[in-house]
This record gives structure tokens, sequence and C-alpha cells, in this order.
């Protein structure tokens, strides 16, 4: 028979027509065998889903050192801890899920998630910083006392359990309670009770240094404006460049003012000039003879009258629209290098350490001196609310003075000294939108701003500029602050307030920047610099796109004629 066999194999593989049995079985149908094994695997693995075990191995030691086996049945999601106890057997009568983001992922992990950033789904525990001893005893502990809630009132022996596997189901008085419970925590060295499960990690690991996270903004609930790299566009190149002959190279003095008129008044060697702005147009307001000359420069707040402090220790008050002199007022020993206005009351910073103030519209002006520096006042502010007069002197100190009785003069002695600075303080600038806030720069010696709460006289910031300031002014359009400096590069400074994150850097000075003045509209700084030339810098021009959603906001009141027409 096996020769038959053998004969009709050799039949089979030597014919050429025909189906072949012999070899693979075809995609199509080995893919519908497969589909239809999983159904049918699928089907048989929901029917015995509910008699489903597990083996459980738990190493505990008896009296003899026995390794000992036991078998358990088990549900798919891991007991855990409410109230102090175990629920391994409610557990199991629960489907396995995942858990839900908010506070049930919280409450679940013992406060644990509270740490985490929010919009997890699940935690990941440390491993080294978890105890599997401890765990597996409160698990058990869990699922002992949830049995004897179910079917006797025994309790298990919590003594027992901590020593080994040996319990017993004699009944505990609650003042042996406390004996084991203390007892415990002596083994452990913790309140078990109070003792998690898992360890979960509270912090994210520290990036390497100098490492940058490229996808910071996608990650960034709301990114603040300082963080954002080219926020505006600020030009790096003057608007427009005027010469300044003969202007005077001293620190202290203060040789150029800008009017809410919009007209510009400095001081030239022995002359002051006027330039408005608007025309473009220049006038000469006076000379001086032999060798007196202008040392500060203030107009009033609303008008065209110009104080200017002279060498020979005189404030003169000057009417431009007429181009005539109103007043001379004494009242210093020296050259008055400061000047600042509040309302009709005029200060005025002296050489001789001394600050007097002037009401214009008396005769008798002098109505009070501030007595406080001890070498040459020059520097000199007023806040936007007119309470608090802020003084710089070359003696390195700053004096916050308080007006007297809701007047506009300061009298008295001064609210605070601040002595941190180590040169002598010109740039003092009053923040618009926090009037207790004070910037002060110092000069070669010191370096930096430094900010000011006045309301308690701390110091709330301080910045190394690395070069000399000169000075200060807070822009109001934005929240940014502009600096004038001296050696080394001669610059100005744009810096975000309160972060001070520079912004740029306005070169173009061969001389070190003795003054700043700001425009009325608060779009454009000039700057006097020692290299005889006054630059303008359009860099806080307003953003168009702003203005125009600010114009198509306010809607124009439609006219009475119109409605009046029907």
């Amino acid at each position: 028979m096996a020769q038959f066999k053998h004969l009709n194999d050799l039949n089979t593989f030597l014919t050429m027509d025909g189906e072949n049995a012999k070899g693979p079985v075809p995609r199509w149908q080995r893919k519908l065998n497969l589909s239809g094994a999983s159904s049918s695997f699928n089907s048989s693995a929901l029917a015995n889903t509910s008699a489903r075990q597990t083996l459980s191995v738990s190493m505990t030691g008896n009296a003899n050192n026995t390794l000992q086996l036991s078998t358990t049945v088990n549900s798919l999601k891991t007991p855990r801890k409410n109230g102090g106890k175990g629920t391994a057997s409610s557990a199991s009568k629960k489907s396995s899920q995942t858990p839900s983001k908010g506070p049930t992922a919280s409450s679940n992990n013992n406060g644990n998630a509270q740490n985490q950033p929010g919009g997890g789904d699940r935690f990941i525990p440390s491993r080294t910083a978890t105890d599997f001893d401890l765990g597996h005893y409160i698990v058990k502990q869990g699922t002992a006392s949830n049995e004897e809630g179910e079917g006797g009132g025994n309790l298990e022996n919590e003594e027992g359990a901590a020593g080994g596997s040996s319990t017993s189901n004699i009944p505990v008085s609650p003042k042996q309670s406390e004996r084991m419970k203390s007892l415990s925590e002596a083994m452990r060295g913790c309140d078990i009770s109070k003792q998690r499960l898992l360890a979960f990690r509270t912090k994210v690991p520290a990036p390497p240094e100098g490492h940058v996270n490229p996808l910071k903004a996608i990650y960034s609930v709301k990114t603040p404006m300082s963080a954002k790299s080219g926020s505006r566009y600020i030009p790096n190149a003057p608007e427009r460049i005027l010469d300044a002959p003969e202007i005077m190279n001293d620190y202290y003095l203060n040789l150029m003012d800008w009017s809410t008129d919009n007209v510009i008044a400095v001081a030239l060697g022995a002359s002051v000039y006027l330039w408005n702005a608007a025309t473009g147009t220049i006038e000469m307001l006076f000379e001086n003879e032999g060798n007196d000359h202008a040392c500060s420069l203030s107009w009033i707040h609303e008008g065209h009258i110009l104080a200017v402090g002279t060498s020979a220790g005189t404030v003169e008050l000057w009417d431009c629209e007429n181009m005539k002199r109103l007043r001379v007022m004494n009242g210093h020993s020296a050259r008055v290098g400061v000047l600042a206005w509040n309302s009709y009351v005029l200060c005025s910073g002296s050489r001789d350490g001394t600050i007097v103030n002037h009401d214009v519209r008396t005769r008798q002006h002098n109505i009070g001196v501030l007595q406080g520096h001890t070498q040459e006042v020059c520097g000199l502010k007023w806040s936007s609310d007119g309470k608090y007069l802020a003084s710089g002197g070359n003696d390195n100190l700053v004096h916050v003075w308080s007006a007297a009785h809701g007047a506009p003069h300061a009298t008295g002695e001064p609210l605070h000294v601040f002595n941190q600075h180590q040169a002598a303080i010109r740039a003092l600038a009053w923040c618009p939108w926090q009037p207790n806030v004070l910037a002060s720069g110092g000069g070669t010696a010191d370096r930096t701003i430094k900010f000011w709460n006045v309301a308690n006289g701390q110091l709330m910031n301080s910045v190394d500029t690395k070069s000399q300031v000169c000075g200060l002014l807070f822009s109001k359009t934005y929240k940014e602050l502009i600096s004038a400096h001296g050696y080394v590069n001669n610059q100005l400074s744009i810096w975000k307030y309160p972060s001070m994150m520079k912004q740029v850097d306005l070169m173009g000075h061969t001389g070190r920047v003795l003054q700043i003045a700001m425009s009325p509209d608060g779009s454009t700084v000039m700057s006097a610099g020692a290299d005889e030339t006054l630059r303008l810098w359009n860099c806080f021009a307003p953003d168009p796109l702003l203005a125009k959603k600010e114009k198509s906001a306010v809607r124009e009141k439609p006219s009475l004629l119109k409605q009046s027409l029907r």
C-alpha cells in the first residue's frame, strides 16, 4: 500500500492543472480564520469574567520561618484607603476605571494629586521613596477589618500582624488598641493611619543649567508681556538730531525741559533758547552778561511761564509768550541747579544744600526752607499726586518730604532718608500709576537704579546698570522706564517695569547723556548729550492697532438734526 500512496503523491506533484491543495492558505482565508477566532475568544472571555481568579503570593514568617502561599480572589482594581481603613472588598465589586480628572483624582490619593499639575489623569509613584512592606501591611489590615465588619465583629490582632502572620479573633479593648497602636508606631517610626501607600513626586525635576524650553509659550497659561520677545517695535535710530553748541557738560545741572505747549527750552552757554517742536522755529529767550549762566530750567505745568535758576543763586520767572522777565526771587547763597513745580509753588535746590519753597503768587515768596542735605542738591521731583517731594544730593542721600497739610509745599523734617546709594543722586522719577513708588539712579560710583516704596520706606528693587545713571523717566503709554547713561556706552536704555528686563539700548551719543525730557503726548523722548547734540527718539509711540480699536470702540454721538429727521 505504501507504493500506491507514493505514486498518488507523485502524480499530485506532477499535475499542472487544477487547484494546489498542498500549498499555503490564501491571505483572504487566513484573515477570515483569524477574525473568527478572536471573536470567539472575546465572547468566552466576557462569559468568564466574573469567575476570574488571580494568584497572590504573600511572604509571611511564622513560628517555623516557612514560606506560605495563599490564593485570593482579587479585583482588577488596587485597594485603597478610605478613612484610615482599606476597601478591598468594596473595590472588587466595582469595575476597573481610569481615574478621572478633577477632585476625584486628588481625593483618591490622600492629597498627593494636589501637588501635581492640573489636568493629569494618573500619578506615577516613586519606587525609591515607597515602603512596600508597610503598604502591604496597611492593605492587609484594611482587608481584615472589612471582613470583620461583614461577618463577625472580630478584630485582627494588630500587634501580631506587625510582628508576623499570627492572628487571633479575641476582641480588643480600647486600651489594648491604643497600646497596640503605640507599639506599631514605635516599630514603624510613623503613624500608620496617616501613612501613604505610594509616594509620588511633588515637584518636577529641575532642567539642566542653560536649558531653554522652546515650547514655553504653549504650556504657559498666560505669558507676561515682559517675556515676549519683540512685543513692539522700537526704532534704534533717532528721529531727528539738533545741534546744541556750548552746552555745559556738568552732571549736577538741569539744562533742558519740555513744556505742555510742545516747546523745548535749552540753555546753551550764557543763552537760553526756545525750540517749538510743532513748527520747528527757534528763538533766543535771553542772554546773560559776564560769567553768569543758567543752571536749571523748568516749565510750569500749565502755561508758558519758565523758571530759570542762575549761577548767582537767584530764581527768575520768564513769560515766554511776551519774551519778558516777570520777577527775580532770592533765597540761596550758591548756584541753583534744580527746580520743581507743584501748582503755584516752585521748589529750588542749590549747591548750599537747602531747598526753598517759593509761592510765586505773593510778594513774600519764601514760604519755607528744607534743610537735610549737606552737599549740593542736584535732583528734585514732585510726585504725580502732589503728596511727596523727593530730593537727591551729592551727599549720596535721597530725602522724601511730605506736603504740609495738603498744601503744595513741603515743610519740617524729611519723611524718609535713603542712604543705600554710593554716589550722587541726580536721576529721580515717580511712577505715574503707582504714586508711592520712587525710582532713583546713582552716579559713576553707584550705577544702580533703586525703587522705593515711600509708604513704608522699604527698598523694592535694585538693578545694576553698569554705567552712570544721568536721568530717569517713566513712560505714559507703556509700563516701561527709560534711563540715560554716561560712561561707558553713553546710551539710553528702555526697561520693562516691574521686571526690569531690558528691552533695547538706544545708541548714538558720543558723550554722556546729560538729561532727558518727554513730549506732552508721551511718545517722544529728547536727550541732551555732552557731544553737543539733541536727539529725538520716537521710542514710546502708541500701538496703531490698539489706537484703532480704541477709536472704533468710542461711538460718535448722533447729531440732533439727524435724530429729528424721519
